[in-house]
């Protein structure tokens, strides 16, 4: 027989797999709690005996040893807005790209540059970014670069503004493009702090993991009036595609 706190969960649609599995460590603690107590409920939870201190610490340990603390960040962004991170290709061939529907693309220039997207610049810069474009997606390639470094050159493509999944490797980024947040989001504060070049709120399409894009670093940086009066100000997104230009 279950204890009551199942019953205030049952019929709710699931919550993001961080908080189920903190509920779930939560209940198992408190079932083992009640087994050994000998009561009945009301007693027990009269008693004060339910959770120390030590077993939270507990559940957090537990936690945080199979990745959690990425998987909130790296997932919840896709849940809400699926539209916007669409990946390319089919069955096997889905890559990890995503394509927002509103972003502008063009054809290569004569230097090469096809446009890709549009975001909102955090720091205005002296020069342009080119960099890998590297979409931080799993926990998987997180631990990678926690372990072995992030290589140089790697421009970040993440879906979420939290700046929960890449903050203890931010400072390593040559770029970073976000697919949603403001210049005010917690990532984007971050990338401020280390003063690398980002756009938040990105609309990219046709970028690829492993693509080489540019980051208009220059464009003027987005304000609070900006949003607050609709200000329409943004960054370029370029991938560039010389082989293509020069055929």
């Amino acid at each position: 027989m279950g204890l009551p706190i199942d019953s205030a969960h049952k019929g709710r649609p699931p919550a993001s797999s961080l908080v189920e599995a903190t509920l779930s460590l939560v209940q198992e603690r408190l079932r083992d709690r009640f087994a050994q107590s000998g009561q009945d409920w009301d007693g027990f939870r009269i008693s004060g005996a339910a959770l120390t201190k030590a077993d939270l610490a507990d559940v957090e340990r537990r936690l945080l040893a199979t990745g959690h603390r990425f998987d909130w960040s790296a997932g919840i962004s896709v849940a809400e807005r699926p539209d916007i991170y669409k990946s390319r290709g089919d069955g096997d061939q889905v890559d990890e790209s995503f394509s927002h529907p509103d972003a502008p693309q063009g054809d290569p220039d004569e230097t090469g540059r096809a446009l890709a997207g549009v975001g909102d610049n955090v720091v205005r810069h002296d020069a342009d970014i080119t960099g890998i474009a590297r979409f931080i997606r799993t926990n998987e390639r997180v631990l990678d670069y926690l372990t072995n470094g992030v290589p140089p050159g790697i421009i970040a493509v993440i879906d979420d503004s939290g700046g929960t999944l890449t903050a203890p490797i931010i400072e390593q980024f040559t770029g970073v493009i976000c697919a949603g947040g403001t210049v005010r989001s917690h990532l984007g504060i971050l990338t401020r702090e280390y003063n690398i070049p980002c756009l938040m709120n990105a609309k990219i399409a046709g970028i690829a993991d492993g693509d080489m894009v540019t980051i208009e670093a220059t464009a003027a940086a987005k304000t609070t009036e900006d949003y607050q009066q609709g200000v329409e100000r943004v960054g370029r997104v370029w991938r560039l595609v010389k082989e293509e230009a020069t055929a």
